[in-house]
């Protein structure tokens, strides 16, 4: 699986990112307790087995433990609420001491370490699924499974004209949303767009879904391809964890008097 090295990078390079593109809004604070999710986080479960079998603490409850905490989900409902209160207080810390730049001069607050702690935690897992095990990991297996490996994938008239239909709604929804004349804000064609992909995302899915598990024989859902699997994992471990840090963004209107909830 990849080392601390990948980690590290992917994770920073997007906070480093966010932070241009937001104008400071998705602070060095965000990008570190990003980045240190995203890193360490759920490895600390891999790290503690390891440290335990060293120390010649051999406990069942304690690798089952390590197993739980070494999951995208389970290590936010584990260690979520008592890492959010630590991140946020390190925070504070830095900014006091002047040691970090925190640009809106206030810490981090507790809602934001969390949800920065749920992005960390499936940014991790977006480099482990697909560069572990050989390539034979259980989601990457998954993946795979939902395309058609059988033999040659036959062209399907009604699969053609279900996706193509799908794929002109994007694209003529977006250009009819992000018309020259339209009396919207930026904000809200942005908005108004997302829910779009999401509508035709999920449409797509269940399309697809349909094909794979529920006709009988199984048919290809979009000829070779696994389009199911590859949204899936997509919308799971890397929409979601940028979503989340967008989500953690300092307001506009921060004040340096502002304390964290």
């Amino acid at each position: 699986m990849p080392g601390p090295g990948p980690h590290l990078m992917y994770a920073m390079s997007s906070g480093i990112a966010l932070t241009h593109l937001t104008g400071g809004r998705f602070s060095p604070h965000h990008t570190l307790t990003y980045t240190l999710n995203a890193f360490f986080g759920p490895d600390v479960g891999s790290f503690s087995e390891w440290l335990s079998s060293v120390l010649f603490l051999d406990s069942s409850l304690l690798s089952s433990l390590a197993d739980a905490i070494h999951h995208p989900f389970y290590y936010v409902l584990i260690l979520g609420f008592p890492l959010c209160l630590l991140y946020s207080w390190v925070s504070s810390v830095l900014v006091q001491r002047n040691l970090l730049d925190s640009v809106s001069g206030v810490p981090l607050s507790r809602m934001q370490c969390f949800l920065l702690i749920s992005a960390g935690s499936l940014s991790h897992f977006f480099l482990d699924h697909l560069f572990e095990e050989n390539g034979k990991s259980s989601m990457y297996t998954w993946i795979l499974s939902t395309g058609w490996w059988i033999n040659r994938a036959p062209v399907n008239p009604d699969a053609v004209m279900v996706v193509g239909f799908l794929c002109t709604c994007l694209i003529g929804g977006f250009i009819y949303i992000n018309r020259v004349r339209s009396t919207k804000s930026t904000g809200q064609q942005s908005f108004q767009s997302m829910k779009l992909i999401i509508i035709i995302a999920s449409l797509y899915c269940l399309w697809c879904a349909s094909q794979i598990y529920w006709a009988n024989p199984r048919r290809p859902a979009v000829g070779e391809e696994a389009d199911l699997g590859v949204l899936v994992f997509l919308a799971a471990y890397f929409f979601l964890p940028h979503g989340l840090c967008i989500l953690s963004l300092n307001s506009k209107d921060f004040r340096t008097d502002q304390l964290p909830l």
